[in-house]
Parts: structure tokens; sequence; C-alpha cells
């Protein structure tokens, strides 16, 4: 006999979950991070942008002792009380967004930087003790500045992200970080919090909701032992990814050679990537995979992967002058021609920001 309280009670969880996905922002977009940090030959992780449009990639090769400016935004002043202020430390390849903010990257010393996507940000009220730094500017501060996840971490509890807004999105972001000891940390600010998982076991990060949730998502499934007829998360939705992206994760096999490595990571990338014309949240809203990318904090190597060429561009650190007084290089990675070491194919150019 069925139970009326058990089906009463299932109706309003189903009305509950169909009212939350109504009230979500149309602008939901989507990304996903996964990190290899337990591989035994090297740290790795690799991003994936999801995005409506295009973002205008352009990757940089910015060298240390550059002068920061954490107020300037697309050529205006958006920081007017306590902007941060600072001379790169460190030099880095960088991966930007319409030429005014960087969404990922690496710099000399293995340290690496995803931003993606979070509705849910809230940076909070400007509190001017705190050093602000326009949010397209929030990695690239850390990618100058930190050497390690635990130097970031120390660095960020001076600053304070200030939101911006470009071609109608505002940069509601969150970030992951890791560095070459595979030591790994997600920050989110949450109700003008900051919220910071840290530890070698955060390795996945998508979108919403924040990664409090994701986490309890995930530890709804049990992939030991798992099979090709273990049920797995199947959608493009971001808990779907998570859990995807992780299961992915724990089976890559242990890697002979970076060529292994790098595609084994881009494998699992691959796999949890938005095809094109995938629905979003609402009927009719749409979003795919861009690009995808590959770090090796290792061997500090970086890859680059647009979802509509059939090749995969990627460079070495060592391959570039990042001394202080050394050029600023940029690249367009949409040219066709383009494939495997990219490094002679930069070109001199005014610095983005």
């Amino acid at each position: 006999m069925n139970n009326p309280r058990a089906s009463l009670r299932t109706a309003v969880l189903a009305a509950v979950a169909l009212t939350a996905l109504a009230l979500r922002p149309i602008t939901s977009l989507a990304c996903t991070r996964i990190l290899s940090n337990d591989s035994g030959f090297g740290v790795l992780s690799s991003r994936t942008m999801d995005w409506p449009e295009s973002t205008e990639p352009k990757l940089w090769i910015l060298p240390a002792g550059m002068e920061r400016y954490g107020s300037r935004f697309a050529g205006k002043t958006v920081v007017t009380e306590n902007p941060a202020r600072w001379t790169s430390r460190h030099g880095s390849v960088a991966v930007t967004s319409y030429d005014v903010g960087t969404v990922d990257g690496l710099n000399d010393k293995g340290f690496g930087v995803h931003l993606l996507y979070l509705n849910a940000t809230d940076f909070g009220p400007r509190d001017t003790m705190l050093k602000g730094v326009q949010t397209g500017l929030w990695g690239q501060y850390l990618l100058d500045n930190a050497a390690t996840v635990a130097e970031a971490l120390e660095l960020m509890k001076s600053l304070q992200p200030v939101m911006v807004e470009i071609h109608g999105h505002r940069a509601t972001l969150h970030m992951a970080i890791q560095d070459k000891t595979g030591d790994s940390a997600i920050v989110e600010y949450v109700a003008g919090k900051p919220q910071i998982f840290h530890g070698r076991q955060y390795r996945i990060m998508t979108n919403d909701p924040p990664d409090s949730d994701q986490l309890a998502f995930r530890a709804q499934f049990d992939f030991t032992n798992a099979t090709r007829q273990t049920p797995l998360p199947g959608n493009v939705d971001p808990t779907h990814r998570f859990g995807r992206a992780d299961y992915f994760r724990e089976k890559l096999p242990a890697p002979k050679n970076e060529r292994e490595a790098i595609a084994g990571i881009l494998a699992v990338a691959r796999s949890v990537s938005v095809p094109f014309g995938a629905p979003n949240n609402l009927p009719g809203t749409l979003y795919n995979t861009e690009y995808r990318t590959a770090l090796d904090m290792t061997h500090l190597s970086y890859f680059f992967e647009l979802s509509d060429a059939p090749n995969v561009v990627w460079l070495r650190l060592s391959d570039f002058n990042l001394e202080p007084g050394a050029p600023v290089l940029a690249l367009r990675p949409g040219d066709i021609n383009l494939s495997g070491n990219v490094a002679s194919s930069f070109e001199p150019a005014r610095a983005p920001f």
C-alpha cells in the first residue's frame, strides 16, 4: 500500500527542487577544474572554460618586475580607496578573457590558478582596511606574488576582491589554486565572507552550489570497485560534472611520463566538457566548452586546447625570459596553423593590465 505521508514528502521535495531551479539566475554558466596530485609522477591540473560566447582568450607571457594597479579595469578606476598596487615577483603564463583579466595561469614557481564562475559569489561591502583588487586581477595578483598555496592564502588575508562587470556579465568568480607540492585550496566568497577549503583532498571545483554542497553531493556516491555499469551523474549541471570528474580522476592510471600525464588529465576534462548546444538551466539558454587548459606544476609546462580546433598548443616556461625587463609576449591561440610547442610564435605586445 502506498504511504500517503511518504508521497506527500516526495511531492514537497520535488516542488522545492523545481522552485529552486526556476529561481536560479539565467546567467548560470559553467567550468570544471580537476587536480591530479597523487599519481607519483607530478602535480597536474586541468580546467574547462564554458561560456555562451567567445571570451576572446589570449595567452600572455608576463615577466617579473611589472607594476600592477588593482584599481584599474578596462581603462577605468574601479577601486578608489586603498587599492592594491604591486610589482610582480614572479613571471607567469596567463590566459585572459576579453583582454581585461586573468582567468587561468601558472608561474615560474609551479603555482597555478583557475578562476571559475559561481553565482553565489558575494565579496561583501567594501572593507577599506583591506587592499582592494578588481576581480579580473585577483588571480594575477597571486601569480605575481605567491610561490605556494600557503603563501597565497596568507596574502589573501589582507586582500579583498572587488566586483566588476564586462559584456553584461558580473565577475562572480571563485578560485582554485595549487602548487608543485600538491597542496590545493578552493576560495569562495559567500554572504560577504571568504570560505576556504585547504588541503590536498580538494581536487575538484565546478560552479553553483558552493563547494560545501558539492562535497555533500559527491559523498552520496561510492565508486569503490566500479565497473562500466556503475551509475554516474550524466548531465552538464555543475553537481553532475563534479561527481563525474572526481570519478574519472580517481580512475586515472599512473602515468609513466609527461605525455601520459597530460593526456590523462585532459581526458578527464573532456569527459566533463559541455558539448555544443547543451542546454543551460532554463529552456533556450545555451553554453558550451570554449577551451581547456592543462598545467604541469612539476615541469612548468602549460597546454591549451580550443574546443573548435583539432590541435593542442603548449609551452614550457623555461623557453622564455621571465626576468625583470624582459618583454611582454602574447599569442592568439585561434590560428588553425598553430600546433605543438608554440614558444616561438609569441610576439611582443603591450601589457594587458
